[in-house]
């Protein structure tokens, strides 16, 4: 058994055909969650897509879990409290434990809002990963 594991989720154009979520009701057209294809032990992932005035539909929260969402293409909003932030390619959000969040693709978008969003919980992590080992003995593998 291999300690890594590969699945491909297509490019960002064939994120919406993906009809997923984490239970079947709550199962929608452009939601992959990765984490279900993969064996993850303390992370999570997404990758979503919205149609130009698409929107989540509810608020959440998380007491336990943050999350990061990494942007990659099309305009949205998302709502973060009170407050509301505009989101595009290159917009990288951290929303922490107990922060109502929601999102949706702008009207006005020329295309699909497509991000990443990754969740993690448990231990902090520390400001340098602590539990690497440099190999510098061990050749790179490319062969060009």
């Amino acid at each position: 058994m291999s300690g890594y594991q590969v699945v491909e989720i297509g490019s960002l154009d064939e994120w919406r055909t993906h009809h997923g979520g984490f239970d079947v009701a709550r199962s929608r057209d452009g939601r992959r969650v990765v984490d279900h294809e993969l064996t993850m032990q303390y992370i999570g992932m997404t990758a979503n897509a919205l149609q130009p005035g698409e929107e989540a539909g509810y608020w959440h929260v998380h007491r336990r879990i943050e999350e990061v969402y990494v942007f990659l293409e099309g305009r949205g909003q998302m709502g973060l409290d009170d407050d509301v932030v505009e989101v595009g390619p290159g917009t990288v959000i951290r929303v922490g434990q107990g922060v109502a969040r929601t999102w949706r693709a702008r009207p006005d978008s020329t295309g699909e809002l497509r991000w990443l969003c990754i969740r993690a919980g448990g231990e902090e992590l520390p400001r340098l990963p602590d539990d690497s080992s440099r190999l510098p003995e061990r050749p790179m593998p490319w062969k060009d």
